[in-house]
């Protein structure tokens, strides 16, 4: 059981573990904000725009039998609200996405590479150039 609870004690507190907490934590925060944004901003403009509020188109569903007190009500509105913080949300995450991705992208293209391993025909005119050099033979 020991071995366990230090396993797991070396997973939480790895790095990885702890910026996804951090990124969640966050992620959460943004999806609270937009979602106000679109509530309280965005919504009541498109609505100004089209001369209706988007949060009260309702459909009233038919009752099919029985004495049902409460009516089943299709709330496309909080659907059409739902719907727009969910493009936005994707919007900003395909963005910051393609920016690290562009950003790993530069330190990728920035780290020079290993020179090719000579052939062996290149080690042997190496050579026969070294043992010239030494001989003081002009080319």
């Amino acid at each position: 059981m020991s071995k366990f609870i230090a396993e797991f004690k070396e997973f939480a507190v790895r790095g990885n573990m702890l910026d996804m907490a951090i990124g969640m934590i966050v992620g959460g925060a943004f999806t609270a904000l937009v979602n106000s944004i679109v509530t309280n901003i965005a919504t009541p403009l498109i609505g100004i725009f089209f001369g209706i509020d988007l949060k009260n188109i309702e459909i009233v569903l038919p009752r099919l039998w029985g004495n049902i007190s409460e009516p089943n009500i299709l709330t496309l509105g909080v659907f059409l609200d739902s719907l727009i913080s969910f493009i936005i949300i994707a919007l900003v995450v395909f963005l910051f996405v393609k920016g690290i991705n562009r950003f790993r992208k530069k330190q990728e293209d920035s780290v020079p590479e290993a020179p090719p391993t000579p052939t062996q025909e290149e080690l042997l005119l190496a050579e026969i150039r070294d043992i010239l050099k030494e001989m003081k033979i002009e080319r």
